[in-house]
């Protein structure tokens, strides 16, 4: 259980809610595992659904606190309001700002700074960590370069050269990236990024680290009433979920790269666990994403200081700490979106 800006996240499984007067009361096989007075929460986000009380959930609903139900891997099942109020609000202020580009920039910026900000930490620290084993001259010149495009997108308010900065960052990373696999690179390189279908086992983990990663993304969005389909920087395109696209920008190399460079570099998975089809396109099998999967999970358990909260939270949460971050700066409670800039 942990409680973060007027959230309540209940990440224990096998969890039932109660009311009890105006307090939220835990259960697990009828033993009581915490107890917290509702008048100050504005949301419970519940992860491993197994039930409400409909009394709960009728207070909820009377007081404006949404209660939101997550499957134990974070996809998104429901959420029960109560009358239309906020939401609406918010909804609207964000279709407002998604259909004027000069707005969308000044948000979208945020998001690309938070992702080369974290490119180039990583970077720096493969210099710290592994000095004997990459080419430090390379990686210093590549981290210069990633701070003055830095630089560069904190004054551009243009959303095409938002991109194309964006575009440029991008690929000085993935010229290290191959040279961060430290173990196993004869079964395991990166020469470019193939997207669909991916061509070799590392685009195979990439690609399936992002999936996980934008499925995350979008249910924190939708927990705070943000719609996850309609985007600032990734524009309006039927079935994809634009926004928490944007928003998952700043976490791509600080969480999925280095997720999936850390299954690679400490062997938990083998050349053993993929498969070439006769299209060219390399697939995972089925034990090998119960792997990743398991370890995923693991990893979304581990603990972290917030950047800008201060708070400890688990790596989990961080998506949908950046979505109430950002719920609450459409709202105008924050002069401007805070990204999650990691060292």
């Amino acid at each position: 259980m942990k409680k973060l800006l007027n959230t309540l996240f209940i990440t224990q499984s096998d969890v039932y809610l109660s009311l009890d007067g105006d307090n939220i009361v835990l259960l697990k096989d009828q033993e009581k595992l915490g107890r917290l007075p509702l008048h100050n929460l504005e949301s419970i986000v519940s992860f491993g659904y197994t039930g409400a009380s409909p009394a709960l959930m009728g207070y909820c609903a009377e007081r404006n606190i949404s209660l939101l139900f997550l499957t134990g891997s974070g996809r998104f099942l429901a959420r029960v309001i109560g009358q239309s109020r906020g939401n609406v609000t918010l909804r609207k202020k964000q279709y407002r700002i998604s259909d004027n580009e000069k707005m969308s920039a000044e948000i979208a910026r945020n998001f690309i700074i938070g992702k080369i900000f974290n490119n180039k930490w990583m970077i720096e620290r493969m210099t710290r960590d592994y000095p004997l084993r990459i080419d430090v001259a390379q990686f210093k010149g590549i981290s210069r370069h990633l701070s003055a495009i830095i630089q560069e997108v904190r004054s551009c308010d243009d959303l095409e050269r938002l991109r194309g900065l964006e575009g440029q960052a991008a690929i000085s990373y993935n010229r290290l990236f191959d040279q961060m696999i430290l173990q196993q690179k004869e079964d395991f390189y990166f020469h470019s990024r193939s997207r669909r279908p991916p061509l070799d086992n590392v685009n195979a983990l990439l690609s399936f680290s992002y999936t996980l990663l934008a499925n995350d993304m979008a249910s924190a969005l939708e927990g705070v009433g943000l719609d996850a389909y309609v985007g600032f920087l990734h524009r309006d395109r039927p079935g994809r979920v634009s926004l928490a696209l944007d928003v998952m920008e700043e976490l791509r190399g600080i969480y999925a790269d280095k997720f999936v460079l850390s299954l690679i570099n400490k062997k938990v998975v083998s050349k053993d666990d993929f498969v070439k089809k006769e299209n060219g396109s390399v697939l995972m099998t089925d034990e090998a994403r119960r792997k990743f999967l398991t370890a995923w999970q693991n990893k979304k358990q581990d603990k972290i200081t917030h950047p800008y909260l201060g708070e400890k939270i688990q790596w989990g949460l961080v998506p949908h700490a950046q979505a109430l971050l950002l719920a609450r700066y459409l709202r105008g409670d924050l002069d401007e979106y805070p990204p999650f800039l990691w060292k």
